[in-house]
């Protein structure tokens, strides 16, 4: 999503460079050799790369920009309103194991039709051998903490799906 970042103002020297008043959303860690100041020209968005970006004081800057290198083509840009891209956040994919106590669980046993439900009570934290707690029908069960026997995870359900090998459960 584009932010509204500021606006160019007047012509600075001769080779096409303007003057920039920057608004309180442009960014302190603006990268012009990765980030284009965006314009809109003609109902089209238009990146203008900076060659040269330069700040003055905390809310202007004077720049220069690819292929504008004259006074004349300058002008055209005076008064225009730019935005910059604001970076994606990127989604916490992360989680940890024990953010998994408290979510209801569905666990089957591999080949077999019979699924049990219960609550994940508690996890063992062991590099050798990590182990979730579910209580299921009253009883404890211990059941390793592997990614291959976590078939599914709804965070916002706050569920999860188990196919464990046969035999783990001894569901009878």
């Amino acid at each position: 999503m584009a932010v509204s970042a500021g606006r160019i103002n007047k012509l600075f020297g001769t080779d096409g460079g303007v003057m920039l008043s920057l608004y309180p959303a442009f960014p302190d860690d603006f990268d012009p050799a990765t980030t284009p100041l965006l314009v809109t020209i003609d109902a089209l968005d238009v990146p203008l790369w900076c060659d040269r970006f330069e700040r003055r004081g905390i809310s202007g800057a004077t720049a220069t920009f690819a292929d504008i290198d004259t006074e004349r083509r300058a002008e055209e840009l005076l008064g225009l309103e730019f935005r910059i891209e604001e970076p994606e956040a990127e989604e916490d994919d992360e989680f940890y194991l024990e953010d998994l106590i408290g979510f209801a669980v569905v666990a089957e046993e591999a080949g077999k039709e019979e699924k049990v439900s219960g609550t994940v009570s508690d996890y063992y934290d062991s590099d050798a051998n990590p182990l979730f707690e579910l209580e299921i029908d009253g009883r404890s069960v211990l059941v390793p903490a592997v990614g291959e026997f976590i078939a599914h995870i709804d965070f916002e359900g706050r569920t999860m799906h188990l196919v464990l090998p046969e035999g783990l459960l001894t569901l009878e």
